[in-house]
C-alpha cells in the first residue's frame, strides 16, 4: 500500500536536484546609472551575486577580467566574489555600501548614481541557497556564469520577470516579498542551467554521477529519503547494479564511496538542522541515523570542525 504514496521516479536526477533549491537571503537593488559611473561590489560569504543589464551597456571586472556587458546580459557570482562593475574600462568607481539608495523595503531598493551622461540600467541580487542540495550544487560551479544574451522569447520573459519584480517592490502588497525571492530564484536556476547545457565541467564528479542513468537513481534515492537505513546493497539496487560495479562507479564519480557520501549527506542536514530549529541534539542525531548523541558529536566535529552544541551556538549568537 505504501507505494502507491511513494512519488514516481524522475528521468532527470540533476532536475530534482534543481527543483529542490530555494532561496533566502534575498536583496535586490534596481540601479539607474549615467555615465561615467563604476561600483565595486563587496565580497559577501555564502551568496549569490547577479547582475542583469536591462538596457544600455556596462563593463565588469572580474579576476582581473574585462567582461563587457550588454542589455540582456547576465553575470552571476556563486561564490560572492569581490568584482566591479563600470561604464567602461578605467572608470572610478565607489563602493558599493558608500552610496546612498532609496529603500523600498527589507529587500528591495534603488539606486541612482553616476555623471549624467550614457544611461544604463540594471537589476542586482544577492541570494543564498538554504538547502544542503543547493549548498552542493554552489560547491562545483565556477566563479564566474555568463550568459552573454537569452533566445528570443527567453529574453522577453526575463524583461516581464523584472518587470513583475519592481511591480511588486513598489506596490508593497502583502507577500511581495515572497513573490520577489521566487522570480529571483528562477532567474537564477535558469542561468545555472544555461551553464549545465554548454559547460565540460558539469560533466564531471557530481554532477557528472547526477546525470548517470544508474548513479543517479542510486542519488535521487539518498537525498529523497536521507533517514532510510540504506546498505551498500540496496543502493545497488536502486541503481540496477551489481554491489561490486556500483561501488566503483560510484567512487570513480564521486571520489568517495556511497556510503561515506550516504553520511556526508545526513551531517549536511543535520547542520541545516541545528541552524533552523529548536529540536534537541537527540533527535538531530536520531534522524543523521546515529544511535547516540556521542556518536553523532564526533562525527559532526570530525567533519565541520566544531562541535553540534557550538554550531547552535554560534547561530543563536
Amino acid at each position: 500500500m505504501d507505494d502507491c504514496f511513494k512519488p514516481a521516479p524522475l528521468a532527470d536526477p540533476l532536475g530534482e536536484v534543481l527543483h529542490m533549491l530555494r532561496l533566502t537571503g534575498t536583496l535586490y537593488c534596481r540601479a539607474t546609472m549615467t555615465a561615467p559611473w563604476g561600483l565595486v561590489m563587496p565580497r559577501l560569504v555564502d551568496s549569490m551575486i547577479f547582475v542583469i543589464v536591462t538596457a544600455g551597456r556596462g563593463v565588469a571586472e572580474i579576476d582581473g577580467e574585462s567582461v563587457p556587458l550588454s542589455a540582456g546580459t547576465m553575470v552571476l557570482l556563486p561564490h560572492g566574489d569581490s568584482f566591479r562593475l563600470l561604464s567602461e574600462t578605467g572608470a572610478q568607481a565607489e563602493p558599493l555600501f558608500d552610496l546612498p539608495v532609496e529603500k523600498i523595503s527589507e529587500r528591495y531598493e534603488l539606486m541612482t548614481h553616476g555623471g549624467g551622461g550614457e544611461m544604463t540600467r540594471a537589476m542586482a541580487g544577492v541570494v543564498q541557497f538554504d538547502s544542503v542540495a543547493g549548498q552542493r550544487l554552489m560547491s562545483v560551479l565556477p566563479n564566474v556564469i555568463r550568459i552573454d544574451g537569452w533566445d528570443e522569447s527567453l529574453g522577453d520573459w526575463v524583461q516581464s520577470t523584472l518587470a513583475l519584480i519592481a511591480r511588486e517592490a513598489s506596490a508593497l502588497k502583502p507577500g511581495g516579498e515572497i513573490v520577489m525571492t521566487r522570480l529571483a530564484d528562477i532567474l537564477v536556476i535558469q542561468a545555472v542551467r544555461a551553464w549545465l547545457d554548454s559547460a565540460p565541467e558539469s560533466e564531471q564528479g557530481w554532477l557528472a554521477a547526477l546525470r548517470d542513468p544508474q548513479l543517479g537513481r542510486a542519488l535521487v534515492a539518498i537525498h529523497r529519503y536521507p533517514r532510510t537505513d540504506w546498505t551498500l546493497a540496496q543502493l545497488a539496487g536502486q541503481a540496477g547494479m551489481s554491489r561490486s560495479a556500483f561501488s566503483a562507479r560510484f567512487s570513480a564519480r564521486l571520489g568517495q564511496s556511497a556510503m561515506a557520501y550516504l553520511a556526508q549527506w545526513r551531517l549536511h542536514l543535520a547542520r541545516a538542522r541545528l541552524r533552523e530549529t529548536a529540536e534537541t541534539l537527540a533527535v538531530v542525531a536520531r534522524e543523521a541515523g546515529y544511535q547516540s548523541e556521542a556518536a553523532f558529536s564526533r562525527a559532526f566535529r570530525q567533519h565541520f570542525g566544531i562541535p553540534p552544541g557550538a554550531m547552535r551556538r554560534s547561530v543563536a549568537a
